[in-house]
Parts: C-alpha cells; structure tokens; sequence
C-alpha cells in the first residue's frame, strides 16, 4: 500500500540531491574538459554554444552540440515516461530504476572512453557516443528531479539557486527561506567540479566516470532504505 501522501519533514531527499549535485560537477568536468567544452548538464550553455558555433566563432563545433541537445531531450523523454510507469509506485522503486538506467550509462560511458584520447578529441564516433551516453544520463536525471520538485535543488542548475539565495536573504528583507540546501548545492557543484578536473586530468575520462555512477546508486540505495522512500512516486518534498 502507498505511503502516506504527506512528505516526512525528516526526508533526507534533499541530502540526497545536494550529493546529486556534486556528480554533476563531475560529469561536467568529464564533459567540458575531456569531449570539447560540451555541457552535458546544462543545455543553457549548449545552446550559447551552439549559437557561437552557428555564428562562426572559432573552437565551437556544432554537431557536437546538436549532439548533446538531442541525446538530453531523449533520456528526459525516457525519464518522464519512466516517472509516469511508476506513478502509482513509491519513491523507492521509480528511483532505484533511475538510478540504475543513469550509473549504466556512465559505466558503458567509461568502458567507451578507456580507448579514447581526450587531447585530440578521437577517435571522432568514441566523442559522440560519450556526448550521447553522458547527455542521455544527465537527461534523465533532470526529468526525474524535476518530478521530485525539491525547492532549490534541482542538481543541474544553479542560477536560480543563487539568484533566491541573494533575493530572499535579510540584505534584501526576505526570510532567508531554504538558504542551507542552495548553499549546499553551490558547494557540492563546485567541489564536484574540483576533484573532477583534477582526476580528468590526472587519470582521464575513466575513474570519474566509473565514480559517477557508483555515487549515483550508492546515495539512491541508501535512500531506500529510508521510510520516506514509501512516499507515493508523484508525491512532491516538503518545502
């Protein structure tokens, strides 16, 4: 039977996607520093970028960016038509199943960049196949937060996050709403990014990688096993 359809205020949910946000520093290390500055978790920036490139701007390719738009809009295609088949689930399934589609992907991902060169982007099908694996994941990812609807912690953007931590803070006369989690977030993206582009560059595209799948299954397994994961799947986190 379904669980309760009022969220437990002690979900850890939110703890959860802050550790989210740090892998999304390190894929966008893994992406922007290893298959030719392409963000696989931002689309704001592959669309700037695939502007430049449209505009002429040297250094932007635009199949490259193509690429990651399309591979994104596909795996958030698959991440609401999984969102939907579990509906009527809990938490606990339909993010177990995310879960383990998304630490697929980057460890097919990392078995793919293991006979790929990074400085010289090649061999040219081993850079699309990890835009599109990478992108597709990332896809995913932010359909399924997005469903979850956790204020402020969407694990892929961080514009809003700051704009509301700035917005709402008592500098500005606001009541300081929710501002431990978006400082949270800013931190465990940046932290992400730091030891991503330290381990791009000292072993490759591969260990990130294979760690950003394990963290991805290692913090949603943990979470099942939380009571709050027998939350109705389309049942939204407190405030």
């Amino acid at each position: 039977m379904a669980a309760s359809p009022i969220a437990d205020p002690k979900d850890p949910l939110p703890l959860v996607l802050v550790f989210l946000s740090a892998v999304t520093g390190l894929v966008d290390a893994v992406s922007v520093l290893g298959l030719g500055q392409v963000f696989v978790a931002n689309m704001t920036g592959n669309t700037v970028f695939l502007g430049f490139a449209v505009g002429g701007a040297p250094g932007f390719e635009i199949p490259r960016y193509v690429a990651a738009l399309l591979a994104f809009l596909v795996g958030a295609l698959a991440g609401g038509w999984i969102a939907n088949a579990f509906a009527h689930s809990t938490r606990r399934w339909w993010l177990l199943t995310v879960a383990a589609v998304e630490a697929i992907l980057f460890w097919v991902a990392a078995v793919v960049a293991i006979w790929y060169d990074a400085g010289s982007l090649s061999p040219a099908p081993r850079l699309f196949t990890l835009i599109g694996l990478t992108a597709l994941a990332m896809g995913l990812r932010n359909a399924t937060v997005r469903r979850l609807k956790v204020p402020d912690l969407t694990t892929t953007v961080l514009t809003l996050t700051l704009t509301g931590l700035a917005a709402d803070s008592s500098l500005s006369g606001g009541e300081n709403k929710n501002w431990r989690r978006r400082i949270a977030a800013v931190l465990a993206t940046f932290v992400g990014a730091v030891v991503g582009a330290m381990l791009v560059r000292t072993s490759g595209l591969v260990v990130p990688l294979v760690i950003t799948g394990a963290v991805v299954i290692v913090v949603t397994l943990a979470y099942s096993l939380h009571p709050a994961s027998r939350l109705r799947a389309g049942e939204p986190d407190g405030p």
